[in-house]
């Protein structure tokens, strides 16, 4: 569903930052050309780095993180053994606090039953399980599993609960609050009470992240509320079905590339820097830097985490909207378990398709690409080239097939 928000800000402030310019955005029935990760490359520069010398650090809020690495708040991704494991490397995990985690004393059992459900019972079997009461008492408690790592702890929440899950995440220690549906924006026409996100992020004490978004206008009037970062795209993950479902979505190059525009405009406007991470559709390194070089500060990963050994889900991975129980909007793929979590991350390898080592996959294309930092990067070059997985590549294809 899409995100009931309201702001106490001035519509007058979202004109004035707007006025004269020449907004993203289509007019009438006139379409523009939307690029994904298959449609773009990046130009290597005439200066190269040392990829050892590279910074992968951003911030969020006051939290300088070594890597611009997240993982998305799904049930087959993270449990708190791998958000300690994801920060302990330097990533940072979300914990969806309306899965199985805070439904289940041990969640074990369900997420057994979900990976051996044959494919035509899953969903009926997902949206069984997920009727089970939320418990604040499993939410505090999965927070301080976390923090007992000594890691930080983000977790998740749809807006519909945020100001009460937020406000238990809040007492026992969490560091980041995400507030995530399917599609976010601030004004919103609606028959009952909507979360006031602006008052959320004054009265939570810790930053807060809204997704997801994909519109230069939308993420400037998300950006004017308070939050502390922001989620890009709408049904790019491997396991949602939104696309195909509503019909809706931009795809994930445009998409960061509009929205970054808003967070520059905003913060030659206010001073102030709110970071956009591209969530979902990434599959390889090259996807990784093709969304940095786009203006991303970091990127969320589903999938590629669900490949790993530590993650919960046993080669299993769904959405967040999977279990609606009206209109599910997502499906149980089975993507396996094809190697640990330090292999997705640094290596070694021995693939040779891209889906591992991704951090060392972003060091050596910002090295090649002269970018010594990420807001180097996103001063990167890209051209549009639809031929950059197949031109030359005859025999790879022909093995392929």
């Amino acid at each position: 569903m899409a995100t009931r928000l309201t702001s106490s800000l001035s519509a007058d402030l979202t004109a004035d930052l707007t006025a004269d310019l020449d907004l993203p955005r289509g007019s009438g029935r006139r379409l523009r050309h939307a690029y994904g990760f298959d449609d773009v490359a990046l130009v290597p520069g005439s200066l190269t780095v040392d990829p050892e010398d590279t910074d992968l650090s951003w911030q969020l809020g006051p939290h300088r993180l070594a890597l611009p690495i997240l993982a998305s708040a799904m049930d087959g991704v993270v449990d708190p053994a791998f958000a300690i494991a994801l920060g302990r490397a330097g990533g940072l995990a979300v914990l969806n606090l309306e899965g199985l985690q805070t439904r289940y004393e041990r969640p074990e059992e369900q997420l057994r039953e979900i990976a051996d459900a044959p494919a035509d019972q899953v969903t009926a079997l997902l949206q069984q399980l997920y009727r089970a009461p939320l418990r604040e008492d499993l939410v505090a408690r999965r927070v301080g599993q976390i923090k007992a790592g000594g890691v930080l702890a983000a977790v998740s929440s749809t807006p519909a609960n945020a100001a009460r899950l937020g406000r238990v995440a809040a007492e026992a220690g969490a560091d980041v609050f995400v507030v995530q549906s399917t599609v976010s924006t601030v004004r919103y026409r609606t028959r009952g009470e909507s979360l006031d996100l602006a008052r959320l992020c004054k009265e939570l004490p810790m930053p807060v992240v809204v997704g997801n978004c994909v519109s230069f206008s939308a993420a400037l009037e998300l950006m004017q509320t308070g939050v502390s970062g922001l989620l890009i795209g709408v049904g790019p993950g491997s396991a949602c079905t939104s696309r195909e479902v509503l019909g809706v979505g931009v795809p994930q190059v445009t998409a960061t590339i509009d929205t970054s525009e808003a967070r520059d405009l905003y913060y030659r406007q206010s001073g102030r820097y709110v970071p956009i991470i591209t969530d979902g559709g990434m599959r390889t390194g090259g996807d990784v830097c093709k969304a940095i070089a786009a203006g991303a500060d970091a990127v969320m990963l589903g999938s590629p985490f669900a490949q790993t050994a530590e993650a919960p889900g046993r080669g299993n991975h769904w959405g967040m909207a999977t279990p609606h129980g009206a209109l599910p909007r997502g499906t149980r793929v089975r993507v396996g378990v094809n190697g640990t979590l330090d292999q997705v991350l640094f290596g070694p390898t021995s693939r040779t398709d891209g889906t591992q080592n991704l951090v060392g996959a972003l060091r050596t294309c910002m090295g090649v690409c002269g970018a010594s930092t990420l807001e180097e990067m996103h001063e990167v070059e890209m051209v549009i080239a639809p031929s950059i997985k197949t031109e030359g590549k005859l025999w790879q294809l022909a093995g392929a097939k």
